[in-house]
């Protein structure tokens, strides 16, 4: 089983309360070959929120305690965003799932990029936090924009 980020399923579960369907994803729902997750709402935040960034490094620091996730205007949201990794990778670990397919550029889901931290539109090299964890626990991260390359191997 592979899991993907619902908003590439055409979910609208961004920050904005927006999708980013991509329709290579959505046929893998359609035939039953992947299951949607969205590890922000499964640490409780809401549709819509502020957009948040990780602030002092990426993901890998902020399971560390070394960086945190804050929104634009302040608010710490570290503990939810890690409160949403482990339940994805509690999901992942229950369907048995070794791939997941999630947004770039997220500070949940990035898996190559995440936003910089400072709010700019700028990029920095980096994981998400749920990449982050799933990486460490043997899980194969891809994005949308690679994601192509794993079904090659298929």
């Amino acid at each position: 089983m592979i899991l993907v980020s619902s908003c590439l399923a055409g979910l609208e579960v961004r920050y904005n309360g927006t999708h980013c369907l991509n329709e290579k994803i959505q046929k893998m729902i359609e035939k039953k070959q992947a299951v949607t997750i969205c590890p922000e709402l499964l640490g409780e935040l809401l549709i819509p929120r502020e957009p948040a960034e990780i602030i002092g490094g990426d993901g890998g620091d902020v399971l560390k305690r070394k960086a945190k996730v804050v929104t634009q205007s302040g608010q710490d949201v570290t503990e939810q965003f890690i409160k949403g990794a482990y339940e994805a990778l509690r999901t992942a670990q229950e369907l048995d799932a070794t791939v997941v397919v999630l947004k770039e550029n997220s500070p949940s889901c990035g898996s190559t990029m995440i936003y910089k931290g400072d709010f700019s539109g700028n990029k920095i090299n980096g994981d998400g936090v749920t990449a982050a964890l799933l990486r460490r626990n043997g899980i194969k991260v891809f994005s949308e924009e690679n994601f192509e390359d794993f079904l090659k191997e298929m």
